[in-house]
């Protein structure tokens, strides 16, 4: 990682939501690397031992980000924090089709980002929170109608905390990762049809990595991004604009 990150980031306090695995996890190598203490969550106890053996540098902890109690002690626990990474999700494809695995996508993606934000708010004086929307903040998903209907609403929740948040110093972003290798992504990469469809669209031609999107998060919880909030910036290898 860049100098520039080590100068920033030295000796804070990151927490990152859903970082067992996939982007959470990446982004929170980069904040590690740059030599910030991370703490990261994960939805069971059996993916947080999992994940903690493969990332002995984090402290992780199991939290169910549907639930306002668990997040709130949670929180309780920290003194100040630096950057608050809210990247707890699922798609839960054809189960969002029926009312409960809707329900269920929109609690975990949405709520679980906004209960977290709130929790950890009167610990973030002058820090940044980073939100995960999604290219599908963007566009729609006939086969995942609760995970776009979230992270449009993760957009929408980025900028109005952007706002709300500023007298304090706090600034609230989002990246919107376009097709990124992650066990989300599995089913299409392993599609040969599909995996040259997404590829076709895409103008540098590649899978994104977790890696791919680190600089970014690391950038826009920086004092480089002092000015910024409210932003919600696409890593997508183009695919938005072609």
């Amino acid at each position: 990682m860049s100098s520039w990150a080590g100068e920033f980031f030295a000796g804070k306090t990151v927490v990152i939501t859903g970082a067992t695995s996939g982007i959470g996890q990446g982004i929170g190598r980069a904040f590690a690397e740059a030599g910030a203490k991370v703490h990261a969550t994960g939805a069971t106890q059996a993916e947080v031992e999992a994940a903690a053996r493969d990332e002995p540098g984090f402290v992780y902890t199991q939290l169910d980000v549907r639930s306002t109690e668990q997040v709130g002690e949670y929180a309780g626990a920290f003194g100040q924090i630096d950057v608050l990474v809210n990247c707890a999700g699922v798609n839960l494809r054809a189960a969002e089709l029926t009312p409960q695995g809707f329900e269920t996508a929109i609690d975990i993606n949405l709520n679980g980002s906004m209960r977290t934000a709130y929790a950890f708010r009167e610990k973030l004086g002058g820090g940044a929170v980073l939100n995960i929307g999604s290219m599908f903040s963007f566009f729609g998903a006939p086969h995942a109608p609760a995970y776009t209907a979230s992270k449009h609403a993760v957009a929408g929740l980025t900028k109005s905390l952007a706002v709300a948040f500023a007298a304090e110093g706090i600034r609230v972003n989002a990246l919107a990762p376009g097709w990124i290798e992650t066990a989300m992504t599995a089913v299409p990469r392993a599609n040969a049809e599909r995996n040259a469809q997404l590829m076709g669209r895409t103008p540098l031609g590649r899978w994104g990595t977790p890696a791919d999107l680190a600089p970014a998060a690391l950038f826009l919880c920086s004092p480089l991004a002092s000015y910024i909030t409210g932003a919600i910036l696409p890593v997508d290898g183009g695919y938005l604009v072609a």
